[in-house]
């Protein structure tokens, strides 16, 4: 039962977000609903006045024995597959790597300070501007990273980083994982940073290795704080469009959700397929961020309740 000081908490918090929430619907969901507007119609870029309703057309369809749309596409699939392999593959360095960076981090050595800031300068750095400077280090003529390689005699001959799919996103990768690890130890470092020391002296009377205390100790306390970071680093991932964009253009090996989006979109100018790939992206980081945080509650649900 909900008492009378619960109930006007409850409604006290509501009018507090009531004008983040207006924002919010003006910024963000007036723009989706036109957009899922656009995806059931047969609107173009040159006229997006008056178009056509015409149902779930520009996602299936079968006609004159063949299926249209979105969902029959294979270039759509492959760009699914894509987006999902390199959110698992950045998302999992980025959380091993960012708690290797925290926890050096919230040791004790002398100019700590000053390496704190130095590891944030990625991060810092605009996505544009990172990719264009990684492009130019992998560029397979004048590179840096080529360079670095055949002087330490690890390739014979300069590797053209960019002109296989393969090689291509694994490159994306490592940019996305050096601009964005600093992101997700700056969170776990706040939390390493709030971690009660009582446990740790107790675990070191005790006589506990170091890293069954990790095991046992800091890593249940931080994994509200990691969990936070790895939603927040998945939504990014799966709607990555700038690094890939920038480095590997419109390459059909290389194609995300979103840069499948913008070509239906921008160059094809198909107003209507384009919003129903951009609906089906939506629909994907809807639907795999509610997983994640369902997973995250019931795992910490039931360490709570044992």
């Amino acid at each position: 039962m909900i008492s009378g000081l619960e109930r006007r908490r409850i409604r006290a918090a509501w009018l507090f977000l009531a004008p983040a929430l207006l924002v919010l619907a003006a910024v963000a969901g007036w723009p989706l609903l036109r957009t899922i507007w656009f995806s059931l119609t047969d609107a173009e870029l040159g006229r997006l006045d008056a178009p056509r309703f015409i149902g779930f057309a520009n996602y299936l369809e079968y006609y004159e024995g063949e299926w249209l749309g979105v969902l029959a596409d294979p270039v759509w699939w492959g760009a699914v597959r894509r987006t999902l392999w390199f959110a698992l593959v950045s998302v999992s360095l980025e959380a091993v790597l960012g708690m290797v960076v925290a926890l050096a981090l919230n040791a004790r050595f002398p100019l700590r300070g000053l390496v704190r800031a130095l590891v944030l300068i990625p991060w810092a750095i605009p996505t544009i501007v990172s990719a264009r400077i990684w492009a130019w280090m992998l560029n397979d003529q004048f590179g840096l990273l080529n360079h670095a390689l055949m002087g330490l005699g690890l390739i014979d001959q300069p590797v053209a980083w960019m002109a296989d799919a393969d090689t291509a996103l694994w490159a994306v990768v490592i940019v996305d994982v050096w601009k964005t690890t600093p992101f997700v130890a700056l969170l776990i470092l706040a939390a390493l940073q709030m971690l009660p020391r009582d446990c740790y002296e107790a675990a070191r009377v005790d006589g506990i290795h170091p890293v069954r205390v990790f095991f046992r100790v800091t890593l249940p306390l931080i994994r509200p704080a990691l969990m936070v970071a790895l939603i927040f680093r998945a939504l990014d991932a799966l709607r990555v469009f700038d690094l890939i964009y920038v480095l590997t253009a419109n390459s059909a090996g290389t194609m995300s959700m979103s840069v499948y989006a913008r070509q239906l979109l921008v160059e094809f100018q198909d107003v209507g397929q384009g919003s129903a790939a951009s609906t089906l992206l939506f629909l994907v980081i809807a639907l795999l961020t509610l997983a994640v945080m369902l997973f995250g509650r019931m795992r910490l649900e039931g360490e709570a309740s044992r």
